[in-house]
């Protein structure tokens, strides 16, 4: 099988002959990653502000914070410009870089994730206040946004995608950032709609949101999610998750990177692994291998890292057999 072949079966439960995996060399990956380029029509950025106004601030060599935020003042939103993301000349390099690739699984990464670009322009404790005091300017904004997103969405099916991946971080480590039936009143019909158009343009539908997500997790699935992203799985519980959601999406995780991965020992991080690729690869397909792409920043060691890439490769070939 081709990477993109093991991919596709993983991802529809339809029997890839072992594991994906998105992992360092010498380990290797499955995927073919690709972004859009730049506007060639902008003028050089502020230290700190990207497209969208927005001014970074650097926390550690993993991320940072918006300082400003250029919709602090919602009569801002009147006048407000949206980067032009749908211009064919930034499309052309992810173009190229596809016709470049060699028989990987193509994952286009979405430019405008949605609610963090929500709070991103707006600030957070603004925006989870607004959802409840000014909620028609926050329905134009996110609809805004995700015609955006949905005119991304096109651009990456004409130019040969296999699937799109977007950011949007919705858990602390116990609960979401807002309650579940404010989520599913407010955003699930729009990533409903989101993930629809990606779907009937033959895409699978990536997510990232790290956090304790369980209580959205399903309704995320009918909406027609694919993949889910996870680095934290323990907060919620491997059993569980594999219970009630096993089978019915496709995991894409590393050992949970805030605990086993920093706290456990070399074969705690393997068993670790095992467990992962067990229970929730055990449905004809449905796991991707993957690791925390910045682990210095949280302290993921060389040899627990390798303990967890091995445990991968070495035990992730069909048919599975119970984890140790």
């Amino acid at each position: 099988m081709t990477s993109y072949e093991i991919v596709r079966r993983a991802i529809e439960f339809d029997g890839p002959e072992r594991i994906p995996r998105s992992l360092p060399e010498p380990w290797g990956t499955d995927f073919h990653g690709v972004g859009i380029g730049r506007d060639p029509d902008s003028q050089p950025e502020q230290k700190g502000r990207d497209e969208w106004g927005s001014v970074w601030e650097t926390v550690d060599a993993s991320m940072g914070q918006v300082k400003t935020h250029p919709l602090a003042d919602w009569s801002a939103l009147d006048d407000y410009r949206f980067p032009n993301l749908l211009d064919d000349r930034r499309w052309e390099p992810a173009r190229e870089k596809i016709a470049a690739s060699d028989g990987e699984y193509i994952l286009g990464s979405q430019p405008s994730p949605f609610f963090e670009r929500m709070h991103h322009l707006r600030g957070l404790e603004r925006l989870l206040g607004d959802l409840h005091l000014e909620r028609e300017r926050c329905e134009e904004l996110a609809d805004r946004l995700l015609d955006l997103l949905i005119g991304c969405v096109h651009k990456w099916a004409d130019i040969g995608a296999h699937g799109i991946i977007s950011t949007d971080d919705w858990g602390v480590q116990d609960r979401l950032l807002i309650s579940p039936a404010l989520w599913r009143e407010f955003f699930k019909p729009r990533y409903a709609r989101y993930f629809a158009a990606a779907r009937e343009r033959g895409l699978h539908v990536f997510l990232h949101s790290c956090g304790y997500i369980v209580d959205i997790l399903g309704d995320l699935i009918e909406c027609g999610l694919s993949v889910i992203h996870m680095d934290q799985q323990e907060n919620m519980g491997i059993e569980r998750l594999a219970r009630e959601f096993g089978g019915r999406v496709c995991f894409w995780c590393p050992v949970d990177i805030q605990q086993t991965m920093i706290r456990g020992s070399v074969q705690d991080v393997a068993r670790y692994a095992k467990r992962l690729v067990w229970m929730l690869g055990n449905f004809n397909g449905g796991f991707i291998a993957s690791y925390y792409g910045s682990p210095d920043a949280v302290a993921h060691t060389p040899e627990k890292i390798e303990a967890m890439c091995r445990a991968f490769v070495e035990y992730g070939v069909y048919p599975l057999h119970p984890a140790g």
